[in-house]
C-alpha cells in the first residue's frame, strides 16, 4: 500500500545549493543479505523513499501498485518539490532512499555536505529543454533579451551546454565547470538566474528559459509540443538514479527496489507514459 507525503520547496537561499547527481561508486546493495524481503511469508518490508513528484514519484507509484508486493516491499513515497531536502532527509534517517537526482548532482552534494551515499545504475533521463512564451525560435531572441537559467551549479552547467550547442555561449576553454560567470556570451542577451521550481513561472518575465524536465512536466509543458530546443541524450551523464545511505540496514530491500526500477515492466511504463520523449529509459 502506498502512502504519499509532500514537502514544499525550500527557501531561495537554500535552493541556491541545488544541483543534480549520483554517487559514490554506483554500487548496489547486497540482495543476498539474510534480511532480504520474503514475499512468500506475507511480511512486507516498508521502504520510505523521497522523490520528485514527476516522473520519479509516478514511477514509484507504478511499482508500488503493480510490482512491489511481489518483491516483498511496501513503498511509502514522500514527495519533494526541491533538490535539497531529499538528501538532507536521507542523511538524517527520515528516508531509506531517494529517487530524484542525477549523477553529477549527487557527486557535488557529497563533496559539499560530506554525505556517504551509494547509488544504483541509471534509470531514466529527463532532457533539459528551452521554452518560451514570447518567441518561436532562438533565432528570434531579441537584442538585449533575457534567458532564464537554473541557479544551482550542476544543473546550470548542463543548461549552458544546451545553449552552447545552439551557438549562444562558449564554454570555458580550460574545461572547468561552466557557470554564468565564466562562459563567453556570443549574442546580445543577459542571464536571469532562477530557482529550479520557479523556472516555468519565470517564462512570463524572460524571453526564454532552459528548464529541467521534471519542472517542465510539473508546470504543464510538453517537450514535443512546447520546447524550442531539446538536450541531446547521446553520451549524456545526467541520468537519474536511486540513492541510499552507505551501510543501510535495509540494503537488501533497497536492492529489490533497484531491480524493479530496472525491470522490463518499468521500462515499458516509462515509454508508454511519456510518449513525447520527456522521460527516456536509461537501461
Amino acid at each position: 500500500m502506498r502512502s504519499i507525503r509532500s514537502f514544499g520547496a525550500v527557501s531561495a537561499a537554500a535552493a541556491l545549493a541545488l544541483v543534480l547527481s549520483a554517487c559514490s561508486g554506483g554500487s548496489s546493495p547486497d540482495a543476498a543479505s539474510p534480511a532480504a524481503p520474503d514475499a512468500a511469508s506475507g511480511d512486507l518490508v516498508t521502504l520510505t523513499v523521497g522523490a520528485s513528484p514527476s516522473p520519479h514519484a509516478k514511477i514509484l507509484q507504478y511499482i508500488d501498485d503493480t510490482l512491489a508486493a511481489g518483491a516483498g516491499l511496501d513503498l511509502e513515497i514522500v514527495e519533494y518539490s526541491d533538490y535539497i531536502q531529499p538528501n538532507s532527509a536521507l542523511e538524517d534517517g527520515s528516508l531509506d532512499a531517494n529517487f530524484f537526482q542525477t549523477v553529477p548532482y549527487l557527486e557535488i552534494q557529497e563533496k559539499e555536505n560530506g554525505y556517504d551515499f551509494e547509488a544504483g545504475k541509471g534509470i531514466h533521463l529527463e532532457p533539459l529543454a528551452v521554452f518560451s512564451n514570447k518567441i518561436a525560435s532562438l533565432d528570434e531572441l531579441p537584442a538585449g533579451g533575457t534567458i532564464g537559467i537554473i541557479s544551482d551549479t550542476a544543473n546550470q552547467a548542463r543548461a549552458l551546454k544546451v545553449l552552447a550547442d545552439q551557438g549562444l555561449v562558449e564554454l570555458p576553454a580550460d574545461g572547468s565547470d561552466a557557470n554564468v560567470n565564466n562562459v563567453k556570451i556570443l549574442k546580445d542577451f543577459t542571464f536571469t538566474e532562477v530557482d529550479g521550481p520557479q523556472l516555468v513561472r519565470s517564462l512570463a518575465d524572460v524571453d526564454a528559459a532552459v528548464i529541467n524536465g521534471n519542472y517542465a512536466q510539473e508546470g504543464g509543458l510538453s517537450l514535443s509540443g512546447d520546447a524550442l530546443v531539446t538536450e541531446s541524450p547521446e553520451n549524456n551523464p545526467s541520468v537519474n538514479i536511486l540513492a541510499w545511505k552507505a551501510g543501510s540496514e535495509k540494503s537488501a530491500a533497497i536492492a529489490e527496489l533497484e531491480k524493479l526500477l530496472h525491470s522490463d515492466e518499468v521500462k515499458q511504463y516509462i515509454e508508454q507514459t511519456w510518449t513525447d520523449g520527456s522521460v527516456i529509459p536509461a537501461f
